[in-house]
């Protein structure tokens, strides 16, 4: 592992890596830890043994994404875990020349990255064992559920930030989606599909638009990068199978916006709800997910839960902080 300074500047580090899919395929990802020792003031890291094993957390981003949050990563120092987070292939730090921003044919496509980011992690601690604990937000949540379900006991508990586990509304509208999308990824895998485009969720978040974010617009550009057949094919296909059931054996947290609003033209109601997903189908899915579930609904959030307001997010961090307590019983 050759760690680099990383382009969130001084307390983090980045390592490139190539991994080669089941497929064959050789793709690259890039594995970012925290190395601070400092907590802030109102994150105050707790007494942890240095007997007992390490903990440390791995996060995966969401579609036309990349991780940026340093604030996640203070608060999960602060409560005595390892930080880590994975700009997958076809993303933010991974991405290449010459290749489709975002895209991925198959979720599957993603276990080898994230199985050598688990290896890398249990590396940088020696000897020492490690409880891992995997985190996604949106269609890395998807990722990272679907991750678990195939690879039992490679984690100790998972933790969805607004998990893209259903389209709007239904089942019905899923498998309609499919029935129109699935011969196009057949014949044409990489073709784009001409859907609305809409970067409200961008100008919640973005201070470039009046959100508090800075953000780098080649990583995460404002109106995603194109949505292609392949891609929108193995988002349904991943749906699919949590609508069948996962049967996770660790324990879950969901975090959700208490309300969407997923309209086709701006209000100003998007800076205090989810302005991309249907959170109360969201959150009957979940139940799918696997044996201990438990769902967080957060007044005022955003998609990212831990991208709202202060206030906001601050009480996202309780909550989930209060989770991870009562687990470590």
């Amino acid at each position: 592992m050759e760690w680099q300074s990383d382009i969130l500047g001084p307390g983090f580090e980045s390592c490139p890596f190539d991994a080669v899919g089941g497929d064959g395929v050789r793709r690259r990802a890039t594995l970012v830890r925290f190395t601070s020792p400092a907590a802030t003031d109102t994150l105050k890291a707790p007494d942890v043994s240095p007997a007992g094993p390490r903990r440390a957390v791995l996060f995966l981003h969401g579609w036309s994404d990349y991780f940026f949050n340093i604030e996640l990563a203070q608060f999960w120092e602060a409560q005595g875990f390892e930080f880590f987070a994975l700009d997958m292939h076809n993303h933010g730090r991974s991405l290449q020349p010459g290749t489709h921003g975002g895209y991925v044919a198959d979720l599957g496509n993603y276990d080898a990255e994230i199985g050598t980011a688990v290896g890398m992690i249990g590396e940088s601690g020696g000897a020492a064992p490690v409880q891992l604990t995997l985190m996604g937000h949106s269609t890395g949540g998807l990722v990272a559920a679907l991750w678990a379900s195939r690879n039992q006991g490679a984690v100790t508990q998972l933790v969805l930030n607004s998990p893209w586990l259903e389209m709007h509304r239904s089942a019905m509208l899923r498998r309609a989606a499919w029935t129109m999308v699935e011969p196009i990824a057949r014949l044409r895998p990489d073709a784009v599909l001409r859907l609305p485009e809409r970067g409200f969720y961008w100008r919640s978040i973005s201070s470039s638009a009046g959100g508090e974010w800075t953000l780098d617009n080649a990583y995460r550009p404002p109106l995603a990068f194109p949505v292609r057949a392949a891609w929108l094919s193995a988002i349904l296909a991943g749906q699919a199978k949590v609508a069948r059931g996962l049967d996770i054996e660790v324990p879950i947290l969901v975090l959700l916006s208490a309300a969407s609003e997923n309209g086709m033209v701006w209000k100003e109601e998007m800076r205090r709800t989810d302005a991309v997903l249907d959170v109360k189908t969201i959150a009957a899915r979940a139940l799918s997910l696997g044996r201990s579930v438990t769902v967080e609904r957060i007044d005022g959030a955003l998609h990212d839960v831990f991208l709202s307001g202060a206030a906001v997010r601050a009480d996202a961090y309780a909550r989930l902080a209060r989770w991870l307590k009562g687990q470590a019983g």
